[in-house]
């Protein structure tokens, strides 16, 4: 199976086992048990609102995304702890966010308020296992409640990571610096799994975390064009640029909409309008998706994004619900050679910035806004950021920018990896 990036997984922890093959549940096999467990889960006090609409999570989907790591909050909601949260704690090195903008790999939380999801794509890592849906149909939690929950979760999962030199069991690498760190995330990444959008309360919840001074990266599928106009400002908006053409975006993401193409352009569109930092992410499946740059760079002009982020698929063991295999992951110079082709076609627009070679990675970015003096300024101002929500006046995306650290740029010998970090390669 392979995976796409929609969260920040990129793939299984590098110092766990990988089973050859999960217990997968695609929900096309599943209706059946639905009808046979509706009494299980159907009104079963969760903290759902009523109204005769039933819970999204049914126990076999429980305990699928379960066995998978995931924490299952009330009726819709999750959260998981991510593989870069284990390694910044453990002083391994963090995400790709971080080389890109200065996210705090160990103080990010990953969760999503929505499981379902308007896609079926090919590279999922998720193996389908979460429901599927064109509209809001079931009960709803309150915002509040689901903030509260992920964070509760979240720094469960954190403490579970503690390390005492001298106890044997202990996690190696883990001080109680990082740890104390680590239980006050400052950075929520709304992806994981589903379409975090499609929740009818995402406004109060983006703001609920703002409150408390927690940054957002929302990252959707571009299918809710309306969802979109109507969001309020986050730190960063994603929008998952899967494939340049109707044919190729069809056979990747399979998505439930029959005017999906549409949808996905007017999401663009959307983003265009929007003040605050916005992205593309491709994500890279080599033999599906690579040959399309002159179709990719067309699209720059619809939704003229602040940074477009060019990742190549990561492989996570097989699946039944996919045929892609290692034959279709780039290496990091594929990834490379096709980000300078990109940047190449924008006339100077957008310029390769930073690079993660961890993660096979590239950012691009647009040089007229993040490119001061021959100095990149990609890194965000947190504190800046959320200064100008609470200031309630109208901001843009220059107006919390930081300078990018050399380590992170494109080319410089690190690779994007944090020099303060002790690099890890497991046999």
């Amino acid at each position: 199976m392979l995976e796409g990036g929609d969260g920040d997984e990129e793939g299984w922890d590098s110092d766990e086992d990988v089973p050859d093959e999960i217990g997968v549940v695609d929900m096309e096999d599943v209706v059946g048990k639905w009808v046979s467990s509706r009494r299980d889960w159907e009104g079963n006090g969760d903290g759902g609102k009523g109204d005769g609409k039933k819970a999204m999570v049914t126990p076999v989907i429980r305990t699928s995304l379960e066995k998978q790591g995931y924490k299952i909050i009330g009726s819709h909601s999750g959260v998981k702890i991510c593989r870069w949260t284990k390694s910044r704690l453990r002083g391994r090195g963090g995400c790709y966010k971080h080389s890109f903008y200065g996210i705090e790999s160990h103080r990010c939380m990953e969760a999503t308020p929505s499981l379902a999801c308007a896609n079926k794509c090919v590279f999922c890592w998720r193996h389908h296992t979460n429901p599927v849906g064109k509209s809001w149909q079931w009960k709803m939690d309150d915002p509040l409640e689901i903030v509260d929950s992920a964070i509760e979760l979240h720094t469960k999962m954190i403490k579970q990571m503690k390390g005492v030199p001298d106890e044997p069991s202990a996690v190696p690498g883990v001080t109680a610096e990082r740890l104390s760190e680590g239980l006050t995330p400052r950075h929520c990444t709304l992806s994981l799994v589903g379409e975090p959008i499609m929740y009818p309360e995402i406004n109060v919840l983006v703001d609920e975390l703002h409150r408390r001074r927690i940054s957002t990266f929302l990252v959707m599928n571009a299918q809710f064009p309306e969802k979109i106009k109507m969001l309020n400002p986050v730190t960063q908006l994603y929008a998952s640029v899967d494939a340049a053409t109707k044919e190729s975006l069809k056979a990747i993401d399979r998505p439930l909409f029959g005017d999906f193409w549409e949808r996905f352009i007017d999401s663009l569109r959307e983003l265009k309008d929007k003040q605050q930092r916005t992205v593309y992410r491709l994500t890279l499946v080599k033999g599906w998706n690579t040959e399309d740059v002159n179709a990719y760079s067309s699209l720059f002009t619809i939704g003229q994004p602040d940074f477009v982020e060019i990742k190549g698929v990561t492989y996570c063991g097989s699946s039944a619900t996919s045929k892609l295999t290692m034959e279709n992951v780039l290496w990091h110079a594929d990834v490379k050679s096709f980000s300078e082709a990109l940047a190449s076609k924008s006339n100077g627009e957008y310029e390769v910035a930073c690079e993660h070679v961890h993660s096979c990675c590239v950012l691009l970015a647009k040089a007229s806004k993040f490119k001061v003096d021959g100095q990149w300024y990609t890194w965000i101002d947190y504190e800046k950021f959320h200064n100008l929500v609470a200031s309630g006046e109208p901001f843009a995306s220059r107006d919390d920018m930081a300078v990018t650290l050399s380590w992170a740029v494109y080319g410089a010998d690190e690779g994007g990896f944090d020099p303060d970090q002790s690099r890890y390669k497991k046999e």
